[in-house]
């Protein structure tokens, strides 16, 4: 009873924070990034542990599956953190995301990474994948934290552009929370209370869309079978910057899946 009264005290909070996100998604990201001061492990935006305890859950799928010679695509790349690290993996590193600020912050972190580049691109827009094929030729995709954050119809159509990416030879691995409780009980788990709502929340709430959960039935919706192979799935934990006043590491729980095209299906374009 008492985690149930401490979670309603939060919801005026709550409410008067969420009202004031922008309702246009493109300019809720830009608005969130151009706020932006500090990133990394104690910086101020939420997702951004720069984690190699996190990554460390993906390496091995890298490894084993993604074609070593094909450039990676880190689809919300953000200020750019996982590129840098999938610099070092692949030949090519390309991040792209919707927000010009995001974009602009990930490139002046990436100084002096060579193989690391960054576009201003919405991947669920009309012609993405078309756009990146053509740039890049066939490539692996990773995707941490995306996809959680869109409607159907827009992960259904950022999905159809992964397909475009990826041509026959690429692979997807795709990380998303998968929080099964409601907004309250995930806000909670991050460490809100009624007394305290960290400044990484604070900020989220704010600007950002509220996001949703994406476990298999989402990604059975947005990937179908007729267009997409499961090679691997499960539980992964997604590591978020710590909020409570430890210090200590937190993770929230999550979902991966490895994908490649279905046997059939897309096209291939050789660069």
């Amino acid at each position: 009873m008492s985690k149930l009264w401490d979670r309603m005290l939060l919801v005026p909070a709550v409410v008067r924070l969420a009202s004031r996100a922008p309702r246009n998604r493109d300019t809720a990201w830009e608005g969130y990034w151009q706020g932006i001061r500090t990133t990394g492990r104690s910086g101020e935006v939420l997702w951004d542990a720069d984690s190699m305890a996190e990554r460390a859950q993906y390496s091995d799928t890298l490894a084993a599956h993604f074609d070593p010679d094909l450039p990676v695509v880190d689809v919300g790349c953000g200020n750019g953190s996982n590129t840098r690290w999938l610099a070092g993996l692949f030949p090519r590193a390309l991040g792209i995301d919707v927000s010009t600020g995001a974009i602009e912050r990930a490139s002046k972190e990436a100084e002096g990474i060579h193989n690391a580049g960054f576009m201003v691109l919405d991947a669920s827009r009309a012609g993405a994948g078309e756009l990146l094929l053509e740039r890049l030729g066939p490539a692996n995709v990773f995707v941490r934290g995306v996809f959680h954050v869109l409607k159907p119809d827009k992960q259904a159509a950022m999905a159809a552009n992964l397909r475009t990416i990826i041509g026959n030879r690429g692979r997807v691995l795709l990380a998303e929370t998968n929080f099964r409780g409601n907004s309250l009980a995930y806000l909670t788990e991050l460490g809100a209370t009624p007394q305290r709502m960290p400044a990484q929340l604070q900020r989220a709430l704010a600007n950002l869309p509220r996001p949703g959960h994406f476990g298999a039935r989402e990604r059975h919706n947005a990937f179908p079978a007729s267009d997409w192979k499961v090679i691997a799935d499960g539980p992964v934990n997604i590591e978020v910057v710590p909020m409570n006043p430890g210090g200590l590491p937190q993770w929230v729980p999550g979902y991966y899946a490895l994908l490649s095209g279905a046997e059939g299906s897309g096209t291939e374009q050789e660069p």
